[in-house]
């Protein structure tokens, strides 16, 4: 039986990202890991390598994969991260969004760029929310971290090429390049923490976070997340193509996000 607590609920309201230990038990995360080497054996058309050949480490990524991974699609669907979500959304339905498999090797270089993943999605809404598991121990020096309260804050970020570090666009309404934040970090309250697998950080899709290298760690850090989406989530039109993309959705800038790609997990 899962606890999510009144103090989990307020602390994710206020700080935009908490973690909460000892959530999932070992037989999802052993699941889970089956499921990516699966994934990696056969990647699915979204797949993407940001170390460039030669490079130490390896640092890759794959989405949307989760209707044809039965370790997946029983995760979303049978372990308790629709209710986590719905819960900490204060939403009466937790829809899944995608799932994201996020992996680097040990000695990889390349950090994860700070962003705020809500300008990537055709999706706007408060109730939104990432489960970030990792399925390796994972020491708090290479752990994601995310900016305090930034969840909070009106703007909206361009996203960021993850290859290149560019803008998806330029001079475009409503939408500014992020700060540097990592020259000016002690101007950020900046979270994160030592992981175990079957911990768990939940996140706003709103709140700004990075990752840094593993240049220093002897396993792979191996972060599966699944993406949710509550009652007030409505279908948002961007000036780019968004990641995902979705083709096969059709809605209209505002509708309601029901579509068959974003089936209801779970109702209060």
């Amino acid at each position: 039986m899962i606890t999510i607590t009144e103090q989990h609920i307020s602390d994710f309201k206020r700080d935009g990202a908490i973690c909460i230990r000892g959530l999932f038990e070992p037989h999802w995360l052993d699941s889970l890991a089956d499921g990516v080497v699966r994934n990696f054996e056969n990647p699915g058309p979204y797949s993407t390598v940001y170390t460039k050949p030669g490079e130490p480490g390896g640092f890759y990524d794959d989405y949307c994969n989760w209707q044809q991974i039965d370790q997946y699609r029983q995760f979303l669907q049978q372990s308790p991260a629709a209710e986590i979500a719905g819960k900490l959304m204060g939403s009466k339905t937790a829809r899944i969004y995608h799932e994201h498999v996020l992996i680097k090797e040990p000695g990889t270089r390349q950090a994860t760029p700070w962003h705020h993943d809500l300008p990537y999605y055709g999706v706007d809404g408060d109730q939104a929310i990432s489960l970030w598991l990792p399925l390796d121990p994972v020491p708090q020096d290479a752990c994601p971290e995310f900016i305090v309260g930034s969840h909070h804050c009106a703007k909206m970020y361009y996203p960021k090429l993850f290859l290149t570090r560019k803008n998806y666009g330029d001079d475009i309404a409503g939408f500014e390049t992020i700060p540097d934040i990592d020259a000016n970090r002690e101007a950020y309250k900046i979270l994160s923490w030592k992981l175990n697998p079957g911990d768990c950080i939940a996140f706003h899709m709103r709140t700004i976070h990075g990752a840094p290298p593993t240049t220093h760690i002897k396993t792979r850090r191996r972060g599966f997340s699944t993406r949710w989406i509550g009652d007030d989530a409505r279908f948002a039109v961007r000036p780019w193509a968004t990641s995902p993309p979705f083709p096969e959705v059709k809605l209209a800038h505002g509708d309601r996000m029901e579509h068959p790609s974003f089936p209801v997990l779970w109702s209060a």
